[in-house]
């Protein structure tokens, strides 16, 4: 196992800001960039599935990575998303993270094509060796069609020495309690927000949460206290405030234009989405806007009890 990489805190995913004719808008990237180092989150991914990155080619996700690694200047680990459909692309953005001298790749089963588990450990060896970084597992079968399981994880932990964690976004807590149990060589990270608490209580130190685009200070907030407080009676209060969002984002359905909304409504500019997806109706705003409402101030009083 890699231990030269520690997965601990908030990670942000960070959206890729638009202009109205679908172009990047780098100058509100940058903005982005700098109010979540401001705001304390603990380490950036690039062109995960939040940036848009299916819409992407891989020369505009490589632009991307490499503009965030020169914005941050080592401040905070650049973690880099390799996730494609077709593995020559998935190992262009391997090499190219590791040309960047980025921290680490997120390495997550090709969608569409249901590979064997032999075949995916194959396909994720292949990508790990072209960066030679530490890599972070992404399970999200929900997307990928097919679960990284124990056959995949024994023969890509016993081939390769960059396996350093994995973001689990199954939502199956089974797997939670497996990752926690068998397989603790594995750093866990959240990956399915609305179960935070959960994987804070089974020994996870480090949450890859969308949310934390506009609301860092409140995920940093969640982490601090269960992971570095163990006040998990605290805990569940700020998950509570929380829920409402978490359940918007998680069971809505329009989980990137949400993101992209509530980023806008923090002040920060994020631009429309690329198709095919299409932004929110106005009352799906006032939604969003609404659960805002509540929760940011319900946190903040929370908070204020020291």
């Amino acid at each position: 196992m890699n231990s030269s990489f520690k997965l601990e805190g908030i990670y942000t995913p960070v959206v890729t800001p638009m202009l109205a004719d679908g172009s990047f808008d780098l100058d509100a990237l940058a903005a982005l960039v700098e109010h979540l180092v401001e705001k304390g989150v603990h380490g950036i991914i690039s062109g995960g599935s939040t940036a848009e990155n299916y819409a992407e080619t891989v020369e505009e996700r490589l632009e991307l990575a490499r503009f965030i690694k020169e914005r941050l200047k080592g401040r905070l680990p650049v973690i880099v998303g390799t996730g494609a459909m077709r593995t020559p692309d998935s190992i262009a953005l391997a090499s190219g993270a590791r040309d960047m001298g980025a921290d680490a790749i997120l390495l997550g089963t090709p969608p569409y094509s249901v590979p064997t588990e032999a075949e995916n450990a194959i396909n994720a060896l292949a990508i790990d060796s072209a960066a030679g970084l530490p890599v972070i597992l992404y399970n999200y079968p929900a997307r990928m069609g097919v679960e990284m399981g124990t056959s995949f994880l024994d023969q890509v932990c016993a081939s390769s020495g960059n396996i350093a964690g994995i973001k689990e976004s199954s939502g199956d807590i089974n797997r939670l309690h497996l990752l926690a149990l068998d397989y603790p060589q594995i750093q866990m990270s959240c990956g399915m927000d609305d179960q935070a608490l959960e994987f804070f209580a089974w020994g996870a130190r480090s949450w890859i949460c969308a949310g934390s685009n506009f609301l860092p200070e409140e995920h940093v907030f969640l982490y601090e206290t269960c992971v570095l407080k163990g006040d998990f009676a605290k805990g569940r209060r700020i998950m509570a405030a929380m829920m409402p969002l978490m359940r918007v984002l998680e069971q809505g359905g329009k989980f990137i234009q949400c993101v992209k909304h509530g980023t806008e409504v923090a002040g920060l500019r994020a631009g429309p989405v690329r198709p095919p997806l299409q932004g929110l109706n106005d009352e799906e705003k006032a939604a969003l806007a609404a659960v805002l409402a509540t929760l940011k101030p319900t946190i903040a009083a929370i908070k204020a009890e020291g």
